[in-house]
């Protein structure tokens, strides 16, 4: 409802029909008009507001997990960097010349550098040997028959498994054990 103005900026009169009731009535459904549009645009208002801050939210966990995990893809395919390097190491045979020993020595170093520029990006290495058995981390490729150990450990590591800021990048692909004692409960739910 708009108000209208005289020419001397005095608000005008409204008309007055000689019924005062009927000038009340339609003041009241005036008033219950504004109210009823006062309600509604708060609630837009606040719907608005919370959306706002929802995407706001969004936003800073996506910024969050781009900063985390962004570098997934390149940790992937430096992991098969790192296999070869451990492969290429546990291929030398012991007797070697001196001239070869430092060679190799340099190749350890080299791993390790690398296995350390992983760690400072997240990229940790899953313990696997003498551990339970864990399908959220663990690849079981065989079981070997080993009576001395519990059922269910891990007794070989084929390839290493690797977790980027706590999620798993890459399960471990393992040996597991079978035929031997069977595991406390205790002890599975320590992995």
């Amino acid at each position: 409802m708009s108000s209208e103005s005289a020419a001397d900026g005095t608000p005008e009169e409204m008309p007055f029909d000689g019924n005062p009731e009927a000038t009340v009535e339609t003041l009241q459904k005036t008033v219950a008009e504004l109210q009823a549009e006062k309600t509604e645009l708060q609630d837009r208002f606040l719907r608005a507001v919370a959306e706002s801050q929802n995407v706001r939210r969004r936003a800073q966990q996506d910024v969050e997990k781009e900063r985390k995990f962004g570098i997934e893809r390149l940790a992937r395919d430096v992991l098969s960097v790192a296999d070869n390097l451990g492969r290429a190491l546990s291929a030398m045979p012991a007797d070697l010349d001196p001239a070869m020993k430092n060679l190799i020595a340099g190749v350890q170093a080299t791993e390790r550098e690398l296995q350390s520029v992983l760690e400072r990006y997240g990229v940790t290495r899953i313990e696997t040997l003498g551990k339970p058995f864990n399908a959220d981390f663990h690849q079981a490729m065989m079981e070997v028959e080993d009576p001395s150990v519990p059922a269910g450990t891990v007794v070989q590591e084929m390839i290493p498994g690797y977790l980027l800021a706590g999620r798993l990048l890459r399960a471990a692909m393992v040996a597991v054990s079978k035929g031997g004692p069977a595991r406390s409960f205790e002890a599975s739910n320590d992995a």
